[in-house]
């Protein structure tokens, strides 16, 4: 079923701008341009806003003080690292939200919003609270969640899932630090 609104009339305009223009092309739902763009808009704001919520717990003295294992990087590197991953993040939900919103993929996209909770959690875990162990059980069930999103993602449109790859790396090897540090203080 195709659904089109007249451009051209006037009664139409704020239609045009706030609602979303359904078109039906091979039983995948897509969006107008300005529903596409406010729909990227969104997941970007959500998934950053984990990431500003994160940023509030820093390392400082305490974690400077751990022992740490010899694979540990340098500090510099996580903000960089961690601002590339959520942009990924970000643009693969928005991928699968494309593929027929919430309604389609709400499991899907669930799990994307699960994941996120436990990923703003382990910050306020390890470094607002110290709590390493908390913090590792924290960073399992997180990694379950990644991959049990990648792969929802990729059952729905490969991409989306391929764009979580690099996520799952890095908080796997996260997940190694998180062990090591429990280990080795």
């Amino acid at each position: 079923m195709d659904y089109y609104i007249d451009y051209n009339s006037p009664e139409h305009f704020t239609q045009r701008c706030i609602y979303m223009v359904m078109i039906r092309k091979n039983g995948i739902q897509k969006y107008s341009s300005l529903a596409s763009l406010l729909g990227l808009l969104f997941w970007l704001v959500i998934t950053f806003a984990v990431a500003t919520f994160g940023s509030q717990f820093r390392p400082g003295d305490w974690y400077q003080a751990l022992a740490k294992p010899a694979l540990t990087p340098p500090n510099w590197i996580f903000p960089v690292v961690w601002t590339l991953l959520y942009a990924l993040m970000a643009l693969s939900a928005w991928l699968i939200w494309r593929r027929g919103g919430f309604k389609v993929n709400r499991l899907a996209l669930s799990l994307y919003g699960l994941q996120l909770i436990f990923n703003g959690l382990w910050s306020w875990l390890f470094f607002g609270q110290h709590q390493i162990g908390l913090a590792l059980v924290d960073i399992v069930i997180l990694l379950t969640l990644i991959i049990l999103t990648a792969v929802r993602f990729w059952k729905t449109y490969r991409p989306a899932g391929i764009l979580l790859a690099p996520y799952i790396l890095w908080v796997s090897f996260a997940t190694y630090l998180n062990y090591m540090l429990w280990v080795l203080n």
